[in-house]
């Protein structure tokens, strides 16, 4: 897929890479030509223009694009002066990056349904891992909904999935499990981790995996409390 970002902060920076690294095709666009030289070797294509300004983000790859994401946060000024012309110019898919309620106001006004609050999630995720050192990392699908990292409970260690059916017991579902590897690189040890694909019912718990769990996080907390 083909996405335009706006905006290389730290933010815009970092989803610019990872959706390369994806292996999708990415415009990063920056008004600041020292972010666009740093990242011009690391994602497909990089632009230096002014966003607000309406020639000039006329001229991107606009009707070609699966979404464009407006990553501005310093200057919500010029991030909603972005989104205005992104909805002037018919852009299909507008994602726009949210740094304050008023903000997000402005943008459902202009009819933005797909926006981002990174700050706010990324507390929102720090806060869940401080309150259970048995998560390592969640993603809230919706209101009811989660994704969650979490260490494989002592009592299913050694065990397969089918013989643990935590999916009858806590109603979650196994999406996968991941590894961790170490190996001496230049004279330091390296954690890698990667994940062994789609969950099996034969698939075996070690003590180190990772279990990555799709449920109700009431649901899932009952299983890591039960499963000590």
């Amino acid at each position: 897929m083909k996405y335009i970002v706006l905006g290389l902060g730290n933010f815009g920076k970092s989803l610019a890479i990872r959706l390369t690294e994806l292996g999708h095709e990415v415009i990063g666009v920056d008004n600041r030509m020292a972010k666009v030289e740093q990242l011009k070797e690391k994602i497909t294509h990089t632009v230096c223009l002014d966003s607000t300004d309406i020639d000039a983000v006329s001229a991107l790859p606009l009707k070609d694009a699966h979404g464009v994401i407006v990553a501005i946060g310093e200057d919500e000024g010029a991030s909603l002066l972005t989104t205005a012309l992104l909805k002037q110019l018919q852009v299909k898919r507008i994602i726009g990056r949210v740094v304050s309620d008023l903000q997000k106001k402005v943008m459902e006004a202009m009819d933005i349904d797909e926006y981002i609050m990174p700050e706010e999630e990324s507390a929102a995720r720090l806060a869940m891992r401080l309150d259970n050192t048995d998560i390592v990392d969640s993603f809230k699908i919706s209101e009811r909904y989660s994704i969650i990292e979490t260490k494989v409970p002592t009592r299913y260690v050694g065990m397969t999935l089918k013989e643990a059916n935590l999916t009858n017991k806590f109603k979650v579902i196994v999406l996968t499990t991941i590894k961790s590897t170490e190996t001496l690189e230049g004279g330091k040890m390296k954690v890698s981790t990667e994940a062994t694909g789609i969950a099996q019912s034969d698939t075996v718990l070690a003590g180190d995996d990772i279990l990555v769990l799709f449920g109700e996080l009431k649901d899932i907390n009952r299983l890591i409390q039960k499963g000590e």
